[in-house]
């Protein structure tokens, strides 16, 4: 169901059940937060996550589930929430292909993920109107923060899908992309960041973390940067960088 491949330093994690759009039984998000570790245990400068067949991932595998006897919390909180902690929280930056169905889980696995390239056609949001059910798994955090209360509600209400082009329009995610292209372009982003300065993407990545869950003002967030470049500053990646600059030569950065 999840297969790990690490290639130059980047680790590729692919959502492999295509025969029910990826989505994820209790097998599968074990499977899946095994996958980050192994990937942070090699030592990774970058990872990617996508999906094989026509959808992201379809959210949660609800297929012979009673709803009389589901311990649906139990799922979110103790099998869902600690895995999308762990995307979170990966010591690399992480890139997600998204394209077709990203719903429910599926699209908390977006929102646990540094950068997100959609293609055009992606359909995103929750269908759990039809369902009786409700968004989950950060999604009502991403679609208030950068939608605003009445279109958060609206696409509640309705449980109408957003394309990826409304998606990043709306300000959700990074890019959008021909979905011929979607994959091959967020694997070349990643590909390029795993050859970058990664403690300095990682200074970046915790402030921005801090930003999000502690609404740091202004000059706290100044005084973290200043903090933050003289960490940097004992780097064999900002000595690289400084001699290459001065030198006019592209730098050759190690991650270290």
């Amino acid at each position: 169901m999840i297969d790990l491949t690490i290639t130059d330093d980047v680790a590729h994690v692919v959502l492999n059940a295509p025969h029910k759009r990826n989505a994820l039984d209790v097998e599968a998000l074990t499977e899946l937060g095994d996958a980050y570790d192994a990937a942070e245990a090699a030592g990774v400068r970058a990872l990617v996550l996508r999906g094989e067949g026509a959808g992201f991932c379809a959210g949660r595998d609800i297929a012979g589930v009673d709803p009389a006897t589901d311990d649906v919390t139990g799922y979110l909180s103790r099998l869902v929430t600690p895995v999308l902690q762990k995307m979170s929280a990966f010591p690399a930056p992480t890139f997600a292909a998204a394209h077709g169905a990203c719903l429910g889980v599926g699209l908390g696995l977006l929102i646990a993920t540094d950068v997100v390239y959609v293609a055009d056609t992606a359909k995103i949001g929750s269908p759990f109107a039809a369902l009786g059910a409700t968004l989950d798994s950060g999604g009502h955090a991403l679609f208030y923060e950068r939608l605003g209360a009445h279109k958060t509600l609206d696409l509640v209400y309705t449980g109408r899908l957003m394309s990826g082009t409304e998606a990043v329009q709306s300000g959700l995610f990074s890019q959008v992309l021909p979905a011929a292209e979607v994959i091959a372009a967020t694997v070349a982003a990643a590909s390029a960041a795993g050859a970058g300065a990664t403690q300095a993407f990682l200074a970046s990545k915790r402030l921005v973390a801090r930003l999000r869950d502690e609404r740091l003002a202004l000059w706290d967030a100044v005084a973290e940067e200043n903090l933050n470049q003289a960490s940097l500053r004992d780097t064999d990646d900002y000595r690289e960088g400084f001699a290459a600059f001065q030198q006019k030569r592209p730098p050759q950065f190690t991650g270290k």
